[in-house]
């Protein structure tokens, strides 16, 4: 029986075509991968297609849409006691720091986040959880390490493998759209957006250990990152709160915080002798 084939091609050709294509899709994938890999703070093996300076603009954009939906503290003395403990931690990132933009919001929610592009953003409700600057250090430390891990572009890398043709910018300027929450999520503003796409236990663990040791070097006391998260514990009646719902349990974490503590105060002793002693004040 003759099959008629109106491409002219025999079924065998088109099967090795076949074989032959997903071949190259493979190896161009295999290729993307393996240009793609990055290394955490902590040594980590990571997974990261975006160019850093896109991450820089939606970080940016999505400062700009913040500021517009949330209303800014005008209070100077809040205002210059949040910005002396951001700017204390930055200061710490040497030539990766350059200059930061901080604004605290009024918002109940103890809740704060830093974004790629040099953001920080404070919720006025977290100056009720972190009672001194050392806790608000941890906090912001903490939200910076993020950044400096590129948590939001390895996120944004697993999306964009898994959707092709994305417009991470056009999606970013238009929160309002799926894509733009999702994009939002992505740079860990989903609560916000009405979208939850946390990080990682992996990369909150990651987070914690980073700015322990930020804020260490700062010269803020990092036993204090103990105390912050049992007022954290407390705020949240028993559950963990939006800051911490995405965390490790309270136990893991004061476990790893007291592993980690022994060179964070000896980095905090280095950093006192060298008359690193922040006085923000609270």
């Amino acid at each position: 029986m003759i099959v008629y084939n109106p491409s002219g091609s025999h079924p065998e050709s088109l099967r090795n075509c076949q074989v032959y294509m997903k071949r190259i899709l493979l190896a161009i994938f295999i290729g993307l991968g393996l240009s793609a890999c990055a290394t955490s703070p902590l040594g980590r093996t990571q997974f990261m297609m975006m160019p850093e300076d896109q991450m820089a603009v939606m970080g940016a954009q999505a400062f700009v849409n913040m500021k517009q939906k949330l209303p800014i503290d005008q209070s100077p003395q809040t205002n210059q006691y949040v910005v002396c403990v951001a700017e204390s931690i930055v200061k710490e990132i040497g030539g990766n720091g350059g200059q930061w933009e901080v604004k605290v919001f009024q918002d109940d929610s103890p809740n704060a986040f830093a974004l790629p592009g040099g953001k920080i953003g404070v919720h006025s409700g977290i100056l009720r959880v972190a009672r001194n600057q050392d806790q608000l250090a941890a906090v912001i430390a903490h939200e910076v390490a993020h950044v400096l891990s590129r948590h939001s572009n390895e996120r944004a890398s697993q999306q964009l493998a898994m959707q092709q043709g994305l417009n991470v910018i056009q999606a970013i300027t238009n929160p309002t759209t799926q894509t733009g929450q999702m994009m939002m999520g992505v740079l860990g503003l989903g609560a916000q957006y009405g979208v939850l796409m946390p990080y990682g236990r992996l990369q909150e663990s990651e987070a914690d250990v980073v700015g322990l040791e930020l804020m260490a070097r700062a010269g803020f006391d990092p036993q204090q990152s103990i105390d912050l998260w049992l007022n954290m514990e407390q705020a949240g009646g028993g559950q963990p709160i939006e800051f911490l719902s995405t965390h490790p349990s309270h136990a893991t974490r004061m476990q790893e915080l007291k592993q980690h503590m022994p060179k964070a105060l000896e980095l905090h002793r280095s950093a006192q002798a060298l008359g690193k002693t922040p006085r923000c004040g609270a």
